[in-house]
């Protein structure tokens, strides 16, 4: 049975309203990318970086290197990044109607650090030798690692979803996660101090390692990824009310989980390959923008959680650069002490959290 408390948390927003929040989220958007390609540990001024972005020659040319090898990858990517975790922590409270669950609930996250942690701490074993003469120990040795190890984690889940519930499949992934864990536990313990640091190095999270070559790839993946939660909308407007009302609407339950699993797990394990583990945008976005729009209509929340979760990476990886110094701080470190109290104050804000998610 679907309660009345539930029935009355799926508000539909008027199109003016919904369309001016929508607009207003682009241009801030938009604001806060250019501001990322001013502030550094350089200032570019404005008209300069104009100039730079129509081809013209600004006041120093080192300026030009600056933008388009650095800052301009650089901000591509925490958009991308910020969008992929937020829109792949919203099907994630969604499909398990959880508040807490975030895009890594799967064990997509750990996968990659397991993947990692073989390649960067196996030092002198067969996978080192055979990387190396691959030619692939760089920045590509570590992101096909984090694939491998996300994408096995995914076939693993994808396997098993049409056989098991929501909640057991959640268990199994946390299960993962600790089991994971303890490997790379293991391998850190045998590791010599070198390797040990390139690995921690990698789990603080960065949108700066990422070059136009890897957007190449990145790009695509996102894009895949959004687009099969653009039409996974009306399904998880479905599963908001539960499951047994989205059957009644002639929704394929097992089928919808499927594809809703993969867009989730494709956009959390291509950030992970690429960025590291980015903490606390997948799980705070959601919350912010059901908050803004007062709304669990995923039509409205798909894109609101997108130019949302850009600003978020934008703005948290502009505070890590800590513009005008020459000191980076762990990007991790950033979303979360602006992520947690964010979640606190949205689930104190909102005692009926639990019933915005069909409970």
């Amino acid at each position: 049975m679907i309660s009345e408390s539930t029935t009355k948390q799926i508000v539909w927003p008027d199109v003016g309203t919904r369309s001016f929040l929508l607009t207003g989220l682009a241009c801030a958007l938009v604001l806060t990318f250019g501001v990322s390609l001013m502030f550094g540990s350089v200032r570019i001024p404005l008209v300069d970086l104009l100039k730079i972005l129509v081809g013209e020659e600004p006041a120093r040319a080192t300026w030009t290197t600056i933008v388009f090898q650095f800052r301009l990858p650089k901000a591509t990517t925490a958009v991308l990044a910020g969008s992929a975790l937020a829109l792949s922590g919203l099907q994630m409270q969604t499909l398990f109607r959880n508040p807490l669950a975030g895009p890594f609930v799967l064990g997509i996250s750990s996968g990659a650090s397991l993947g990692v942690a073989i390649v960067v701490l196996s030092v002198g074993t067969a996978v080192t030798g055979l990387l190396s003469a691959l030619g692939l120990l760089g920045n590509f040795g570590v992101i096909i690692a984090a694939s491998l190890g996300s994408g096995l984690v995914l076939f693993s889940v994808m396997a098993v979803a049409h056989r098991v519930n929501n909640m057991t499949l959640l268990i199994l992934g946390l299960l993962f996660g600790y089991a994971t864990s303890a490997l790379v536990s293991i391998l850190l313990y045998f590791s010599i101090s070198e390797r040990i640091q390139a690995y921690i190095a990698w789990t603080f999270g960065s949108f700066g390692g990422v070059t136009w070559d890897q957007l190449q790839v990145l790009i695509p993946a996102v894009l895949i990824g959004l687009a099969i939660a653009w039409r996974s909308t009306k399904a998880l407007n479905a599963l908001l009310l539960g499951e047994q009302y989205a059957r009644s609407l002639g929704l394929t339950v097992r089928s919808a989980r499927i594809w809703i699993l993969l867009s989730a797990s494709l956009l959390a394990g291509a950030i992970t390959a690429f960025c590291g583990p980015i903490a606390f945008v997948g799980v705070a976005v959601p919350h912010l923008c059901r908050s803004l729009f007062n709304t669990s209509d995923h039509r409205v929340l798909v894109p609101a959680v997108v130019f949302t979760g850009g600003i978020a990476a934008l703005v948290t990886d502009l505070i890590a650069q800590m513009p005008g110094s020459q000191t980076v701080l762990p990007l991790n470190a950033v979303t979360a002490l602006f992520g947690a109290p964010i979640v606190a104050w949205v689930i104190l804000r909102r005692r009926n959290l639990r019933a915005s998610f069909g409970r």
